[in-house]
């Protein structure tokens, strides 16, 4: 398999995008204590998410009470990227305290997972495709039980209060988001089995189309069964026992079991923070995607980044710094409960100044090998494809709390296997399908028992140096999003872009011989100035589009950023 291979689509090439920017001011963000505009600010994927989280806001409820709204939503009206099936990553950023705290809601593999997980009958990996809509590609969801933590700790409002607006929709109906649309009409395999069909097709027999109001009585049905009992209602009771049924059924059953569901735990740790320049930047630790992010930052802090706005030198330098992190990330990323993750290694001093020391000044040479980072044992060439489906938003209340929070059931629509109105996930498609080398070193991302794929979901806060909130930030894309993520910080820390603006740049994602990217989106002269360097950009879509969100802290207030790709709004009062 080839490094491009690794990062093509494996359902919907392009879903259509609807532009729906947000605001947008000339001001380069900063911290201020003289707000005089918006105090509080959602920007997310659907409008409808958006509103009830603003509603719970203007209700007295916090950023994180904000959350379970607005993933309520999502979860309804975008099922192809997130739902009640799936998992996330959050970091959330305490105003009183100026610490940052990271939540892992990561699916788990049961407990009887082995790493030949994804073996057929005759010892070799499966077709990825058939492995996706199988039984055995879904993990034990954690996005509800993660929320529900996070929640218990920083939530102002009851638990049982926050989903009245996603109940309504679900109950009176919405209408259908274009990129849904397409999704349920698309050749992905998963809009293509026996529950996905049936719930997007009309009594006519036609499939539902953008813009015609929509119901999903059973959604409205769990979550008000959520409300009632928290995550237990799905991990316990009647619909654990029809995810199970339903994960058993076809030719290769998950090994999943009552106990497996009943048994997951959310994780809660310090985020990883590092210093970019005169900003300390905080994602979740392994098995998430920020990490390499928090690489490729301290990489191109070793160059001159911030005197090539949007130059031919600027994106010449931000695509060999993401070569550098994705050959790391592949390499050495796994979920650290069960190996060694050299982290500390990877983001050591001397270790970045001999990473950026690889960058040639004006030509790129062939594909890096992944470093010796102090702390890495041997490990395997990774083997992983990651599709996507997959979400971001940002929140932050009128108190200062801010929450970036990425969320997935992987691919579109996850496994197309539905329960209680909810589509299951089908993340653990996310190992790797080959757990050793020929010489039998084991891959880092290798399945095992209870142990949570390797993710690209980076969310990210921002602090300036007094520890106060400067930007957060984050993206879906699959393998995409990490370099999506820094493409945002760049754009924002280094060239001190309007948030809106960092995201209308064009995505630019270099890994191996790969330089995906956006041509037309550049200023004259560079994409031609980076084919003289070697760098031939080409368009994508290579994984998932993005889906890039923002909110960033100014001397007027807040402002956001929504990806004019997608359908999402930036909204504030």
């Amino acid at each position: 398999m080839t490094a491009a291979q690794r990062f093509l689509p494996l359902g919907l090439a392009a879903l259509i995008a609807v532009s729906a920017s947000g605001p947008q001011a000339s001001a380069a963000p900063m911290s201020s204590s003289a707000v005089k505009g918006p105090t509080a600010m959602i920007a997310a994927a659907e409008p409808d998410a958006v509103e009830a989280g603003l509603n719970v806001l203007k209700a007295g409820g916090s950023a994180v009470d904000a959350a379970v709204a607005v993933q309520a939503v999502l979860g309804l009206e975008e099922p192809q990227s997130s739902g009640l099936g799936g998992g996330s990553f959050m970091v959330f950023y305490d105003a009183k305290t100026r610490k940052v705290t990271a939540y892992n809601g990561r699916e788990t593999a049961p407990a009887a997972a082995t790493p030949e997980l994804f073996f057929g009958p005759d010892g070799k990996p499966l077709n990825k495709g058939a492995a996706i809509v199988s039984g055995r590609s879904a993990g034990v969801p954690g996005a509800v039980a993660m929320l529900h933590l996070a929640q218990s700790q920083h939530g102002k409002l009851a638990w049982k209060d926050l989903f009245g607006d996603a109940e309504r929709l679900a109950t009176d109906g919405f209408h259908v988001p274009a990129r849904m649309a397409a999704a349920a009409s698309s050749n992905a395999l998963q809009a293509k089995q026996p529950d996905a069909i049936a719930y997007f097709t009309k009594p006519d027999g036609t499939k539902i189309q953008a813009g015609e109001l929509f119901k999903n009585p059973a959604y409205a049905a769990t979550l008000r069964k959520i409300a009632a009992e928290g995550p237990k209602a799905i991990l316990e009771g009647p619909i654990a026992a029809a995810i199970i049924a339903k994960l058993h059924e076809g030719p290769m059953p998950s090994t999943m079991t009552l106990q497996d569901l009943a048994s997951y735990r959310p994780k809660a740790t310090p985020a990883v923070c590092r210093p970019y320049r005169e900003y300390t930047v905080c994602t979740p630790p392994a098995p998430s995607g920020g990490p390499a992010v928090l690489e490729g930052l301290g990489i191109l802090a070793r160059t001159d980044l911030p005197a090539h706005k949007n130059d031919v030198q600027g994106w010449y330098l931000v695509s060999q710094a993401s070569r550098l992190m994705y050959a790391d990330r592949d390499r050495f990323y796994g979920d650290p409960d069960f190996v060694s993750v050299p982290m500390a290694g990877l983001l050591a001093a001397d270790y970045l100044d001999a990473r950026a020391k690889l960058i040639a000044p004006d030509m790129a040479g062939p594909p890096p090998q992944p470093g010796k980072p102090a702390g890495a044992g041997p490990r395997a060439p990774d083997r992983t494809r990651e599709p996507g489906g997959t979400t971001h938003f940002v929140i932050v209340d009128a108190a200062g709390n801010a929450v970036s929070m990425t969320t997935t059931v992987e691919s579109i629509f996850g496994d197309g296997k539905m329960v209680a109105g909810f589509f299951l996930n089908n993340q653990l498609t996310d190992f790797s399908f080959t757990p050793k080398d020929q010489d039998g070193a084991p891959a880092a991302n290798a399945v095992a028992g209870g142990k949570r794929p390797r993710s690209s979901m980076s969310p990210a806060i921002v602090l300036d140096r007094q520890g106060r909130f400067v930007v957060g930030t984050g993206s879906p894309g699959g393998p995409s999003i990490i370099a999506f993520t820094l493409k945002v910080l760049v754009g924002v820390l280094d060239w001190k872009l309007p948030v809106q603006e960092a995201i209308n740049l064009p995505n630019m994602i270099a890994f191996d011989t790969v330089y995906a990217s956006e041509p037309a989106k550049y200023p004259a002269g560079v994409v031609t100035g980076l084919a003289a360097r070697g760098v031939a950009v080409r368009g994508g879509p290579f994984g998932e589009g993005s889906g890039e969100q923002g909110v960033e802290m100014t001397p007027a207030g807040l402002r956001g950023g929504a990806d004019p790709r997608r359908e999402g709004i930036a909204k504030g009062y």
